[in-house]
């Protein structure tokens, strides 16, 4: 081969050894040192022995660096010229014929990774944390990264001193930093540790806000960043364009609207490359040759060879040891394909027909191990004038794309296929004994093609042999980038006029031998050792990829034994024979004339020729006869390099910009030392072939000559279709070319050969890329195959097994994101791991200036595998997107690749009040303010409206309906447990009163804790104190098997409140007093306490008269979702009114029946237990909700047997109803349940109704006659407990001819709610929200909906804070720290404008309010309240509003197996908790598809995912998340988690 220079020529200098020690090394010496490059990247030994071995090696030979550390030296200096492309001179200069060209160096990539690497100093990570067992590490350990120290020995040696220079932008990196310190400085956990910021000029800082001022104006020198002043914020609280700016992308921002955010749209970067040359002219292969005697067709040969030559052997078959085992001459080939023919044409038939026609298709299943029978079987189906569909054996029913292959031949109508006997009895066998019916296959026949199976025809019989015509000749199969498979469609005509090019490309003679260690069934190893070879009576050797697995050296050593002229190979076969080639010292490659490269398209096979060449040279392998080529199922073969006998130019070679190549690009490199690829030559292209490269997206346009686009070819020996789909086609095999100007190119079609390159000097080829492995990312392209090669590079086999990664990408939020899977070695550690994801993170950050999104490394072996090794790419995708990967180590990077997030929303100055209002009246819109019925104006015969006290209206019962009952008690079997009627509480009460005068020695005004389950016991006693003048406070008592975190709760509630005194029943007061409870709290702190299971009967001398309705009655203690105790007071004044509200929504009189399962400790739960039944006469039936606990269906059952008309229940019992009896619907109707008796059905809640779990309930039940219109919510918070109840039955207006949906659900526009602004849209818009009504406003009930910050009324359409005013608001909150000054805006606060004089409470739940088009009883407007949620737990994040249930709904579909997710902030991360209902395999897939998820629906990015066990986020009595208590279990590190992942 001869080196050629000239003007356009690119040296590279390396001091390593210089250039010219390096041709003054002797061979050996050579030889040794690439045996040594080997076994470091197979991590056959560390990268200290490799550099101590190799120092010894060229000490003799560098006698002036002796003592260096040679690696330091490397310093690659590319001198170029600006030309566009190669050299181009032909001035050829013989060269020695064992100097091996060392420009061209194959381990240049991993010398410029290494390289690239060194620039980073060991960057700090936080590690995820993973549970080994119960035993879990700290989260300190888990936040604090692995100390610096722990840096690997080989690293410290490539680091080169002094800065780099500033062309190399130090790429987005900053971010992650600061990002980490924030973490880490933030972290309440881990104050102490602080991170090791780096940037270029490799100096640590400790992360002091200095430092990180310094890090940054370093880094603004280095990329000339202009006016970005401040520190980039991964929250995106302040802009996030420095990431995009050091990318190289300005950014654009598009307003679709004032209150939607769109991703950014990216603009591209004016300063980006641009292709400058000519445009190309299409290039013409050399006219094929006429040869005289041609066959008309290849069965024309095989008969020709079968006849003429039978002894000629045609092909050799190997067992797994290298033996040959059976050796096919032309004659057997012949006279068996004819035997096949006949008996697949006479013998099978059903009903008497026959079973195959010609033209129909038939699969081939055969192993790789038997081209014997494949072959017989090939030729055989075309002397049938069938059409063979080679297929690969599917080996379980569940084989990667196995399910694909299935649709391929149901669409080519596949009934029949051959298989081998031995094959046969391998494949998955029904229970009949027959081969099973595989996941999307057809019903198959299968046909043993064995001997004993076929019959010889008759002597008269001769198959016909056809001139090669335009019909299908066979059909092979390939799997797109989707996974889909196609076959394409290949005529006989084409078939023989590839074998024809073929034989004049490569000079293939007759009976030359040949070794094929490529799958014989497609591509290369088909056209080459089944087809060409039988039109030039050629000996395959055939290598089975079992040998080649034991064996690697085995092709080799049939080259040197059967003196064969050609092999074909692909680069991994090169690889492998060079691990095993020490022992071997005897064989000798000289006889070969051709090393036909398959894969020479892949970039990657260079480095492969090149170590090859390199060692073997010494065995007899010329330079030249090495001919990487180019193919695709398509297009067949599209070039190969010539054997140097036809006197074609040399070889050349390019080292290429990457960063120009993804941009579509061409230049030679001449600073950018590390990011470049080398690339070889594919050779010419095909004779008869025309060729011509297009832009791929789009109209096909001619590229110009600079440019790299897609390679189609106009030729007679492509492929012609793609089966049964004339769509795609027409895309592919049909395409017209057209130049700039739009005229087209050619008359003749084009086919796309989905290979990316360009044409180079003397017309070579050069392949860059496939358009499968194609990944555009912000507008620029990258290759999967580059990708994989500078990972690879990394440390190279120490973690990961080569060949084993997978390179995709994903699209995420509107843009592409890069997937890195790579398996990982079973003895590689956690932290090893971590640090090498770390590593290939910062590569091919620094070599292809993209981030990748995800790296993720799986158990050896688990990935899905193509048929001959490899992994299969779209399966693996495919796993990932669905969560089925099960990772064992995953790195996300959100933080440094999402460069395209909408821009944070800027607060704008508050607009004055008057302007609001008249800003209000321009639009039309109305202030949002709605009131309930005016309580005065409503007549009803209550006779309970003169008593101003609650006790006073027991007392009058008492006497005026003393058997009148009141309360019914379930317990868990469904019986009556108790019943109280109005003169029994009234004794009951008098009892206790008497008890707390002269046991308890109690004055009026003393507080009394009641702790007694929920039941008649608690009722009575509360009314016990009001008669006594005492004031109760309701406690849930503490659960016997769960002292330690419910007795707290009980002691601080004592505590809080001031109470003198608990009442409760004997078995709890013991509970209070036992040794376990001294475990939790003290005990010897507790009041008085005093049990009421045995009180004597005294009369009490007067009842307590309460000199003021304004005085305290009962105070009302709750746990806020926020995890805040709180107490509010209600005076006697707010409790009567409260009453008399409820009664009038509720329509309750003495007559009714309504059935309660609630707890009845606060809030509304408790008025409807102790006091609305008091009030109102209606009796109430108490079903205890943890009663439901031994039997779910208790409340329901209940609700039938009474015929109840209206009852009350919260969202964790519907969801106990809902999980719990789902399935037994039809049971529940055979014990003769029937809900057809419910008008209503009302949730009490504190928060945004469930609209989901409503309507889950209402269809479950709708087969027990549920109504669906009976389900509806209540709304009440801690300023007041009943703020809305179910509507009271509502005309519509639109009823006389429209049926709208169900009124009380509106959708709103999540983006524009983070603006706090509503816009309703159609359901089932994106970004639709669904909001359910919560309820009608109560009588006396005022509601307006007020600005949060400057206290303003607001118009309809914005969401704001929800402010009411009402005769039953509470009186304020009741603590012991004295806050009250801090809450009393709460209780008493006034609009800023408007109307000022209102005294209304904060409700602290954000909604709005909409006018309906419903009218009531009385025919006013129905005015609708939406709660969308509590202030106390919005995230504010980028400048918007965000409310943690709507992430966490979209958390909770992306995968079946997250039972509960809840979400807060820490340290301005977005925090998402999940719990793990399935296997903890399963674990690290949800940190993907979460993240996914997060960026797709709400334009945020989780800074850290926590997967937890079921039952982890803690829950309250109401089935509240309680969001804060799950944050300070995560910042104490309480959560015991199964993996913690920080994303970056």
């Amino acid at each position: 081969m001869a080196e050629r220079s000239s003007t356009g020529l690119m040296m590279m200098m390396m001091v390593e050894p210089s250039p010219a020690l390096a041709l003054t090394l002797p061979a050996e010496v050579r030889e040794k040192l690439a045996e040594l490059e080997l076994e470091l990247s197979e991590g056959d030994i560390t990268q200290k022995g490799y550099e101590k071995k190799r120092g010894k090696l060229l000490a003799p030979y560098i006698p002036q660096i002796q003592g260096v550390d040679p690696s330091l030296q490397v310093d690659h200096r590319i001198q170029a010229s600006t030309q566009p492309v190669l050299p181009t001179s032909k001035h050829n200069k013989p060269r020695a014929t064992n100097s091996r060209d060392e420009r061209f160096r194959s381990d240049l990539h991993t010398e410029a990774v290494q390289a690239a690497l060194a620039k980073y100093k060991e960057r700090k990570m936080p590690m995820p944390s993973k549970r080994r067992s119960v035993l879990v590490q700290s989260s300190v350990e888990a936040c604090t990264p692995p100390d610096t120290s722990s840096a690997s020995e080989d690293e410290g040696s490539l680091r080169r001193q002094g800065r780099v220079a500033s062309s190399s932008p130090y790429q987005s990196h900053p971010t992650v930093e600061h990002w980490f310190n924030r973490v880490i400085q933030g972290s309440s956990t881990s104050s102490s540790a602080s991170s090791t910021s780096s940037h270029p000029g490799g100096r640590s800082h400790n992360a002091t806000a200095s430092s990180a001022a310094t890090v940054l104006a370093d880094l603004m020198a280095h990329t000339q960043l202009d006016n970005h002043c401040a520190p980039p914020d991964v929250t995106g609280l302040s802009e996030r364009s420095q990431v995009a700016s050091v990318r190289g992308l300005t950014r654009g921002y598009t307003h679709t609207s004032s209150t939607m955010e769109t991703a950014d749209v990216q603009q591209p970067d004016p300063n980006q490359p641009k292709p400058e040359g000519v445009q190309m002219s299409p290039l013409h292969g050399e006219p094929m040759g006429v040869v005289t005697n041609w066959p008309p067709s290849l069965l024309a040969s095989l008969q020709r060879w079968g006849t003429t030559q039978p002894k000629s052997p045609c092909l050799t078959a190997l067992d797994n040891a290298g033996k040959p085992i059976y050796t096919l001459t032309y004659g057997k080939l012949w006279t068996r394909s004819q035997k096949l023919a006949y008996t697949l044409l006479n013998k099978l038939s059903s009903r008497n027909e026959p079973l195959l026609r010609p033209g129909d298709r038939v699969a081939l299943v055969f192993p790789n191990n038997d081209p014997v029978m494949f072959m017989v079987a090939f030729y055989g189906c075309l002397l049938a004038e069938l059409v063979p569909v080679p297929i690969e054996v599917p080996l379980t029913r569940k084989d990667a794309g196995s399910q694909q292959i299935g649709f391929l031949l149901g669409s080519c109508g596949v009934t029949l296929a051959l298989t081998t006997d031995a094959c046969q009895k391998g494949l998955p066998k029904a229970q009949t004994g027959e081969v099973a019916t595989f996941k999307g296959w057809p019903r198959l026949l299968w046909f043993v093609t064995d001997g004993k199976h076929v019959v010889k025809p008759p002597k008269d019989w001769v198959p016909l042999i056809r001139d090669a015509s335009n019909e299908t000749a066979y059909i092979e199969y390939k799997t797109s980038k989707e996974g889909s498979t196609m076959g394409i469609t290949v005529s006989h005509a084409a078939m023989l006029a590839h074998c024809h090019a073929l034989t004049q490309a490569c000079g293939y003679t007759d009976g030359e031998t040949i070794t094929n260690v490529l799958d014989f069934k497609r591509d290369a190893g088909l056209w080459h050792g089944v087809l060409t070879s039988v039109m030039n009576r050629m000996h395959v050797i055939s290598i089975p990829y079992s040998l080649m697995k034991v064996n690697p050296l085995s092709w080799i050593q049939k080259v040197h034994t059967y003196k064969a002229r050609v092999a074909v190979v692909k680069s991994r076969d090169m690889h492998w024979s060079l691990l095993s080639q020490k022992d071997q010292r005897d064989i000798s490659l000289s006889s070969l004339r051709m090393l036909i490269v398959a894969d020479g398209a892949n970039p990657w096979s260079i480095s492969s020729c090149d170590a090859f060449l390199n060692v073997f040279q010494a065995r007899g392998l010329r330079p030249e006869v090495i001919c990487p080529c180019a193919s695709s199922p398509e297009a067949m073969t599209v070039a190969i390099r010539r054997p140097p006998e036809m006197g074609v130019p040399p070889p050349g070679k390019a080292v290429l910009s990457m960063s120009s190549l993804s941009h579509s690009v061409i230049r030679v490199d001449t600073e950018e030392k590390l990011s470049v690829l080398t690339l070889q030559d594919v050779g010419q292209v095909m004779p008869g072939a025309m060729v011509c490269v297009v832009r791929p997206e789009g109209t096909p346009y001619l590229c110009r000559s600079d440019e790299v686009g897609e390679i189609c070819v106009s030729s007679c020996t492509t492929g012609i279709s793609y089966y049964g789909l004339p769509g795609m086609t027409k895309n592919v095999f049909e395409t017209i070319p057209v130049t700039a100007s739009g005229s087209p190119v050619s008359d003749r079609p084009f086919t796309r050969t989905s290979l990316l390159g360009f044409i180079g000097p003397d017309n070579l080829l050069f392949v860059v890329g496939k358009m499968d492995g194609l990944m555009v990312v912000s507008g620029r392209r990258h290759n999967a195959d580059d990708v994989v090669a500078t990972a690879l590079a990394v440390e190279p086999m120490k973690f990961v097994y080569r060949g084993r990664i997978a390179v995709f990408s994903v699209c995420v939020l509107h843009d592409e994101r890069i997937v890195v899977v790579a398996e990982q070695r079973p003895d590689a550690s956690e932290e090893d791991s971590f640090q090498w994801m770390s590593r290939v993170l910062q590569a091919i950050d620094s070599i292809h200036q993209v981030g990748v999104y995800c790296l993720a490394l799986v158990p050896a072996n688990t990935l899905p595998k193509a048929p001959l090794g490899g992994i299969h790419i779209s399966e693996t995708k495919q796993r990932f997107l669905e969560g089925a990967l099960h990772p064992c180590n995953v790195l996300m990077c959100p933080h440094t690749c999402v460069t395209n997030l909408p821009k944070p929303r800027q607060k704008q100055p508050e607009v004055g009040p008057a302007s609001m209002i008249v800003g209000n009246l321009v639009a039309g819109k109305r202030i949002a303010q709605a009131c309930g019925r005016d309580v005065a104006q409503l007549e009803d015969n209550d006779q309970a409206r003169k008593f101003l006290y609650m006790q006073d209206v027991l007392q009058w019962r008492a006497q005026a309906t003393p058997d009148h009952p009141l309360f019914l008690l379930l317990n868990a079997k469904g019986t009556v447990a108790s019943t109280a009627s109005c003169v029994q509480i009234h004794k009951r009460a008098e009892r206790v009163a008497v008890a707390l005068m002269e046991r308890g020695r109690l004055n009026a005004g003393d507080h009394v804790a009641l702790v007694y389950p929920p039941g008649v016991d608690l009722i009575a006693t509360f009314y016990g104190c009001l008669y006594a003048g005492c004031v109760p406070v309701t406690v849930r008592p503490p659960h016997p098997q769960n002292l330690a975190t419910t007795l707290p709760t009980v002691k601080m509630i004592v505590e809080v409140s001031k109470s003198v005194c608990i009442l409760t029943t004997q078995a709890i007061m013991k509970l209070l007093k036992s040794k376990e409870a001294a475990a939790a709290v003290d005990v010897k702190t507790w009041p008085v306490v005093l049990d009421t299971d045995d009180l004597p009967r005294k009369k009490l001398p007067q009842i307590y008269k309460p000199p003021t309705p304004e005085m305290l009655a009962y105070l009302d203690f709750s746990v806020s979702t926020t995890g805040i105790l709180a107490g509010v007071k209600m005076s006697h004044a707010a409790t009567s009114a409260l009453c008399r509200s409820i009664k009038l929504q509720c329509e309750l009189y003495p007559s009714r029946q309504i059935a309660i399962c609630l707890d009845p400790y606060c809030g509304l739960g408790f008025a409807l237990w102790c006091l609305c039944s008091v009030y109102s006469g209606h009796q109430s039936i108490l079903v205890p909700p943890l009663e439901l606990e031994s039997n779910v269906s208790l409340w329901l059952t209940a609700v039938s047997q009474f015929k109840v008309r209206v009852t009350f229940c919260s969202y964790s019992v519907m969801e106990m109803c809902t999980k719990g009896l789902g399935s037994q619907t039809e049971a529940l109707r055979l014990r003769n349940v029937n809900l057809s008796c419910v008008r209503t059905c009302m949730v009490v809640a504190e928060e945004r109704p469930r609209i989901a779990l409503t309507q889950s309930f209402s269809k479950i039940f709708k087969d027990l006659g549920l109504s669906p219109r009976a389900v509806s919510t209540t709304f009440g918070c801690r300023v007041n407990v009943a703020i809305c109840l179910q509507p009271n039955r509502l005309g519509n207006l639109a009823d006389q001819g429209t049926a709208g949906p169900d009124p009380t659900t509106v959708y709103v526009d999540m983006r524009a709610l983070r603006h706090d602004r509503v816009r309703l849209v159609d359901r089932g818009s994106p970004h639709s929200l669904p909001l359910m009504e919560s309820g009608k406003i109560l009588p006396g009930v005022k509601v307006i909906i007020a600005n949060t910050e400057t206290k303003g009324p607001l118009g309809d359409s914005h969401l704001g804070e929800i402010w009411v005013s009402s005769p039953h608001n509470a009186t304020g909150y009741y603590t012991v720290y004295g806050e009250e000054a801090l809450h009393a805006d709460h209780f008493c606060t006034k609009l800023s404008f408007g109307d000022t004089q209102t005294v209304w409470a904060r409700t602290g739940y954000l909604g709005f309010l909409r006018r309906t088009e419903l009218t009531d009883a009385s025919g006013e407007r129905h005015d609708a309240l939406y709660v969308v949620g509590s202030l106390d737990e919005t995230l504010e994040l980028r400048g918007m509003r965000y409310h943690p249930i709507d992430i966490e709904t979209s958390v909770i579909r992306a995968h079946k197996s997250i039972a509960e997710c809840a979400v807060f902030t820490w340290t301005n991360l977005l925090v998402v908790v999940v719990e793990l209902e399935g296997s903890e395999q399963e674990a690290l897939d949800l940190v993907a598809l979460v993240t996914n998820v997060v960026l797709e629906e709400h334009f945020l990015i989780v800074g850290v995912v926590v997967v937890v066990d079921p039952g982890v986020i803690p829950i309250n009595s109401r089935g509240e998340k309680q969001r804060m208590h799950l944050r300070d279990g995560f910042l104490a590190d309480q959560l015991d988690p199964i993996y913690v992942a920080y994303n970056m």
